[in-house]
């Protein structure tokens, strides 16, 4: 509606990421409980990188989307017509 598609585009593709990786360190989580039940004390390697990438990417597209919003109201503020008061 702003005609801002640089900033949405950006912020969509950035929460898709965030959105991806935060959802492939779930299905990763879950297969290695699944594994842990059919072998107790198996060894494997963490992957809380995955939703620690993930959330703060994320959360970045969400603040970038708060600033642009600021400033589409602070740009809607400042051309609005002057108001007339009727005498």
């Amino acid at each position: 509606m702003a005609r801002r598609y640089v900033e949405g585009t950006g912020q969509l593709l950035l929460a898709l990421l965030g959105f991806g990786l935060f959802v492939a360190w779930f299905i990763a989580l879950m297969a290695k409980m699944l594994r842990d039940v059919d072998e107790p004390g198996g060894s494997s390697h963490s992957v809380a990188w995955l939703g620690e990438a993930g959330a703060v990417i994320f959360a970045v597209s969400w603040i970038w989307s708060l600033v642009t919003s600021l400033s589409l109201i602070r740009e809607a503020e400042a051309n609005e017509p002057p108001q007339i008061t009727p005498v």
